[in-house]
């Protein structure tokens, strides 16, 4: 008599309680029979609602509260897979029971499409905390790393064997590497070096097949995909090997802020024009706040800046470019690369770095972001409207990314992030609120939407594009999530995000999951009579071929 490993006696028990009669749980039941190492597996990776640990596991990675109520949907169960077989007998059973997945890294997901579901179908929650191993190699500059790290692992790990090393990515130590560089990874270095993905140099990925493939096996054009196109369109990342970076020994931070009566205006309207063309070792953040100021509201522009290198560079650098700052030696704080990724997480300076190593976010608030971007500087009269509506709209607030030095070296077309050259700046709108309920919620995300149309003259066109990692349930035609299946939905949502890369995007999709399993609310859609066929690239290669091209034609 087979004797069944206590991970699926557990499972067993779970499903059989919930639903004896149900053939779907049956059926994923037996797969995982059929599928599983018993000398692998172990009792403390799935948990279903009855379980003590479910409800502390699922909100632990919730970082936006509007999607930890009690009307969300939840998973059916959560695995957290301690070994890559995990994740390929998952996969694999989950898409023969037709059990939809989620697929968490970190997040740090602002409309939580990484862990919810619009749809009420029965799905499962892969979160990948425990696969977080890192291993930095400086004789190659690389290190390979696991998709469920934090970004504040990676740099603790990377400043534990260089000080004169770094890698470009997002300022918030909390974010995890696994969504954060598949869509882009956005940072403070991005002038410098570009994107994360510009230091992508290989992957490991498990497919729609349950394989396991590195960049040689996937092929150049699903390496392509995974770096700037999301993850989750394609199957489930393992990890990145990435290129490090340089640091000097030395880097500058400083923080000055300026009202409207304080020359406020002129200051915004000048940053527009330098911040995108000023040195590229000079990374400089406007942030836009309204404030009430006595005796009237006024806003306040605050400039967040990391310079690599010190500071009596800097001060002769905006002495010539940004005299209207004002900055002076005593507003600077020199200090090493990774102490002013501690002062951008605005922990106090001094602050221990082990703090990097932290994962709680703290108290998860409600919240909305929106994103834009930016090609013509907007105009003082311009800025002079967009005052006003910031002190009607008093809780909404505005971050100025600025681009250029090396995203307008770096194609378009090279990742499949598609935003570089000819953009001045990324604009991130946000809006936060403690208060429960739906009254709540619709007041301030409408402040947000009154916000965003009232940019619309000022901001990109045709399409109006937006940033893949901000992702944007307002964007598209419905938010039904059977519409990724739907080739139009998705070019709706798809080009804003990837422009011309949407296309390639689409015949990768096609070409390695043709049955779109790996699919969201905003995932990238396969082409549908590749998708009702089955075809695989391995496959049908020259009907896929031809598909492609009759699906070329459609779009032109």
């Amino acid at each position: 008599m087979l004797r069944l490993p206590l991970f699926l006696h557990l499972l067993l028990l779970l499903f059989f309680n919930l639903s004896a009669a149900s053939p779907l749980y049956q059926t994923f039941l037996r797969c995982l029979q059929n599928h599983s190492d018993p000398n692998q597996l172990t009792s403390n990776i799935v948990f279903d609602p009855t379980n003590i640990s479910y409800s502390s596991l699922l909100r632990a990675y919730i970082r936006n509260a509007r999607f930890n109520t009690s009307s969300t949907p939840k998973p059916t169960f959560i695995i957290t897979p301690l070994h890559e077989s995990h994740l390929q007998f998952t996969l694999i059973c989950a898409k023969s029971s037709a059990l939809h997945i989620r697929i968490r890294s970190g997040g740090h997901d602002f409309e939580g499409l990484s862990y919810a579901s619009v749809s009420p179908s029965p799905f499962i929650l892969i979160d990948m905390f425990n696969l977080r191993s890192i291993a930095v190699d400086l004789q190659s500059r690389s290190a390979w790393v696991q998709a469920g790290a934090t970004l504040g692992e990676l740099y603790y790990r990377i400043w534990e064997q260089s000080k004169l090393h770094g890698f470009p990515a997002g300022v918030c130590p909390t974010v995890g590497v696994g969504g954060h560089i598949s869509g882009g990874g956005y940072g403070n270095m991005l002038r410098k070096f570009g994107l994360s993905v510009d230091h992508v140099v290989d992957a490991r990925i498990v497919d729609a097949n349950g394989r396991i493939v590195d960049r040689k096996m996937m092929g150049e054009d699903l390496f392509w995909a995974i770096r700037g196109g999301g993850g989750a369109s394609f199957g489930v990342i393992l990890a990145y090997k990435i290129q490090l970076v340089p640091v000097p020994e030395t880097v500058t931070v400083f923080r000055l802020q300026r009202t409207l009566e304080d020359n406020g205006t002129d200051m915004v309207y000048r940053w527009q024009h330098i911040a995108p063309n000023t040195d590229s070792d000079l990374f400089m953040r406007l942030l836009l706040q309204p404030i009430y100021s006595k005796p009237k509201k006024t806003v306040r522009a605050s400039v967040y800046t990391l310079f690599l290198g010190r500071a009596d560079r800097l001060l002769s650098i905006l002495k010539r470019d940004f005299p209207e700052l004002g900055l002076k030696k005593e507003d600077c704080i020199e200090m090493g690369w990774i102490e002013s990724v501690i002062w951008w997480a605005n922990y106090e300076h001094g602050t221990s770095l082990r703090v990097l190593l932290g994962r709680s976010p703290g108290l998860a608030h409600f919240q909305k972001r929106k994103s834009d971007y930016v090609q013509t500087p907007i105009s003082k009269d311009g800025l002079e409207l967009l005052w006003k509506k910031l002190m009607e709209l008093d809780k909404t607030e505005l971050v100025f990314n600025p681009y250029g030095g090396k995203m307008n070296e770096i194609s378009a077309l090279d990742t499949a992030f598609p935003r570089r050259a000819g953009n001045l700046f990324k604009i991130q709108y946000s809006v936060s609120w403690k208060e429960q309920g739906i009254e709540a919620e619709k007041s301030h995300v409408n402040q947000l939407q009154l916000l965003y149309n009232f940019l619309t003259p000022y901001v990109s066109k045709n399409p109006r594009t937006a940033y893949f990692n901000y992702r944007d349930l307002d964007i598209g035609t419905n938010h039904n999530y059977d519409a990724a299946n739907s080739f139009e939905e998705g070019k709706v949502y798809g080009i804003k995000y990837f422009k011309e890369n949407f296309e390639r995007l689409v015949r990768v999709k096609t070409a390695v999951d043709p049955q779109n399993f790996f699919r969201d609310e905003q995932s990238i859609p396969a082409f549908p009579k590749l998708q009702s066929s089955g075809l695989s690239w391995s496959g049908g290669w020259r009907l896929t071929m031809v598909a492609i091209f009759m699906f070329t034609a459609q779009l032109l």
